[in-house]
């Protein structure tokens, strides 16, 4: 077990639980992973392995007698006629037949009906009459000749959720960790191995909770297939639920005048929309009048009356075309359906998700460490939902008098949410509210820079902050860093250049076409953001490369396989930049690795007995002190070039994909937060001219 969760467990025993066990007990059953971790956390939220072990098989044993399996229903209504009393898991929905005047309930899997429900139980309960809910209840069978009589009756009903929390021992407990072991604490929660992600990207996936914790948050994230966009929204919080883009309607959204009935958002905390994405869907003109009145106003009408909700907007959809054709020939709304696609509906949005950051699931980005018990957090976030923590920023900055209204409310609010699940104890440094500020102010920015080509009655906006001193920060959207020439153009220009970011060199990308003449080489500092793309060791280092004879790299991290594979990629593009007929030695230091200093050595011989083929001299040396920290790259003809990160500046791809282009091509991959500082040397070393 980790140090973390070690932690974990000290300070919030019986409240989490190993992620790991929600795929080991869940086997075939069709039911969300809060239900799951509820039972989970009844019988397993310990560090005890045979404790862990023997509540394993208690779940099992609950789910495989009691979890209703569709095409076992039958069997189920069985045992209920032949034992007289059963206890079932499914899902329960609850209509009111007003002809007998009574509450009856549906089973989902069980499909039985007309179970006739008590008022109380609705009255402690009213989720049960939109949409259903997960709940553990004891049913009897009762004949009856009476044929208008259902032989089911309930007996007992129980929502799967915590009845109970204690918010100030949450608090009391987030301050015995670091910021960053508590951010890692969230991820393992969700269900992601934080190794496997850097900062923003922690952020970007935190973001995705801030719905179950702000009243009436409009969120929306576009991006490529299978990220995980729908999944905090159908599995995190018994408090949120996701329905089809295509199969809603004002009645089930927000109120049927004829019934009276209010909708969804009367309801749940969270409303999802998945697969909002798609030009070819019919949307209702009407639904989109009162969403956009509703996202504005939090309010909608019955008539002649008003009524209000308090329930977050949420929209998720996959985008078929890259960042930059996006932004060359359209726009970043650009998947929409065309009446969503509506300046007006999408001013109300406060935060873009950029979903073409977010790495595509892979198995090894699940965790196997503790985190809370989802229903425990997800209960945790509602109670939130009553503070407001949009101020705490204005100690240190203040935002830009350019910046509107609207814009002020969607960067407070995303801004508010984000403390609250970083910081519910407050105490947070200058630093950490400057990062967590920045942050929001790009996701509304990125909303706002494309209502401005969609619609160019939205006027140029200065998207920036102050501090105390009165220095003003400028933010900028990632997008926007990588390419520049497209991003602030309003229509699209049939013979523009190539999609690479702008200036390639610069940037560290590849060129698109061979340059005319021989780059300019000059001393200059580069910073890379997290998640950027377009970057290769050959559009960063290869010109100041190309002509030297000898290259000493000092990097103490080319240890472990995927560091190794970073050295033997920074060799190719030594090799696409020296002519076929020279030779160049190329010397690294490094440190011995601990554990395996064998297959380290095993890696470099076959790294100098292959480089040999092509032209490189490759050697060799470990330091023996095991303290440099350096990591720069020196070539024999002038240059020295300082890398704060050494070669790991890219995060985790999949390797053994063949067919993955990050693996063959690296300015597919996303980089992780690096600056790069080239310096010119005298003949002997020393800096300078």
């Amino acid at each position: 077990m980790s140090t973390l969760d070690q932690k974990i467990n000290e300070h919030f025993p019986g409240l989490v639980v190993r992620k790991d066990l929600v795929k080991t007990v869940k086997g075939n059953a069709i039911v969300p992973s809060y239900v799951l971790e509820y039972l989970l956390g009844q019988y397993c939220a310990t560090n005890d392995e045979a404790t862990i072990q023997t509540g394993i098989e208690t779940v099992k044993e609950i789910l495989a007698k009691h979890y209703v399996h569709r095409n076992e229903a039958g069997l189920v209504r069985s045992n209920i006629k032949e034992k007289g009393r059963y206890k079932v898991i499914d899902k329960i929905s609850v209509a009111l037949n007003e002809k007998t005047d009574a509450y009856e309930a549906q089973f989902s899997n069980l499909g039985i009906k007309k179970v006739l429900v008590d008022s109380g139980t609705v009255k402690a309960h009213p989720k049960l009459l939109v949409s259903g809910v997960w709940c553990i209840a004891d049913i009897e069978y009762v004949f009856s000749e009476d044929q208008n009589v259902s032989p089911w009756i309930l007996s007992t009903l129980k929502p799967i959720q915590l009845s109970h929390f204690d918010y100030d021992a949450y608090v009391a407990a987030r301050q015995q960790f670091s910021t960053d072991e508590w951010i890692d604490l969230l991820i393992q929660s969700i269900g992601f191995n934080p190794e496997m992600f850097g900062r923003r990207s922690k952020l970007t996936q935190l973001v995705r909770l801030i719905p179950f914790c702000e009243r009436n948050y409009n969120l929306i994230e576009l991006g490529p297939k299978g990220t995980g966009k729908s999944h905090v929204y159908s599995e995190f919080s018994p408090h949120g639920i996701l329905v089809s883009g295509g199969e809603v309607t004002v009645p089930k959204l927000f109120v049927n005048n004829s019934s009276g009935k209010i909708g969804l958002v009367g309801y749940w905390d969270c409303v999802a929309f998945d697969e909002f994405a798609g030009k070819q869907k019919r949307v209702d003109k009407a639904l989109v009048d009162i969403m956009k009145n509703y996202m504005a106003n939090k309010s909608f009408s019955r008539g002649v009356e008003t009524l209000g909700a308090e329930a977050s907007m949420v929209f998720v959809g996959n985008t078929r075309h890259t960042v930059p054709y996006m932004l060359k020939h359209s726009d970043l709304f650009d998947e929409l359906p065309d009446k969503f696609y509506d300046s007006a509906f999408l001013d109300r949005i406060h935060f873009y998700i950029p979903g073409w950051e977010v790495d595509i699931i892979r198995g090894e980005m699940f965790s196997d460490g503790y985190g809370f018990v989802v229903d425990y957090l997800a209960e945790i976030l509602r109670s939130m939902r009553n503070y407001d923590y949009s101020d705490q920023y204005r100690e240190h900055f203040t935002l830009s008098s350019d910046i509107s209204t609207r814009d002020r409310d969607g960067i407070n609010k995303t801004f508010s949410g984000l403390m609250k699940i970083l910081f519910p104890q407050g105490g947070a440094t200058r630093d950490e509210v400057e990062e967590v500020l920045r942050f929001a102010i790009e996701g509304r920015k990125r909303v706002k820079d494309q209502l401005q080509r969609i619609d160019t009655t939205y006027g140029e906006v200065r998207f920036s902050y102050q501090d105390q001193q009165g220095q003003e920060i400028l933010v900028t959207t990632l997008e926007e860093e990588e390419y520049p020439g497209y991003y602030h153009q309003t229509v699209s220009t049939p013979d523009d250049g190539g999609l690479e970011p702008e200036p390639a060199a610069d940037k560290g990308g590849e060129p698109k076409e061979p340059r005319a003449s021989e780059p300019v080489l000059e001393e200059k500092h580069l910073t890379f953001q997290e998640n950027q793309k377009g970057i290769s060791f050959d559009g960063l280092f290869g010109a100041y490369l190309k002509g030297a004879s000898r290259i000493t790299v000092t990097d103490p991290y080319i240890r472990l396989f995927y560091q190794v594979r970073n050295f033997m990629e920074f060799l190719e593009a030594i090799v696409k930049n020296k002519a076929e007929e020279d030779e160049v030695a190329v010397h690294l230091v490094t440190v011995r690795d601990e554990f395996k200093g064998d297959l380290q050595d095993e890696s470099f011989e076959k790294i100098q007995e292959s480089a040999r083929t092509v032209g490189i001299d490759f050697t060799w040396e470990f330091d023996e002190s095991g303290t440099i920290h350096a990591r720069h790259i020196v070539t024999d003809h002038g240059w020295k070039i300082s890398l704060d990160r050494g070669l790991d500046i890219f995060q985790h791809y999949e390797m053994n994909e063949a067919f993955a282009f990050a693996n063959r091509l690296q300015q597919f991959r996303s980089s992780k937060a690096f600056e790069v500082t080239f310096i010119k040397q005298k003949p002997n070393g020393t800096e300078g001219e």
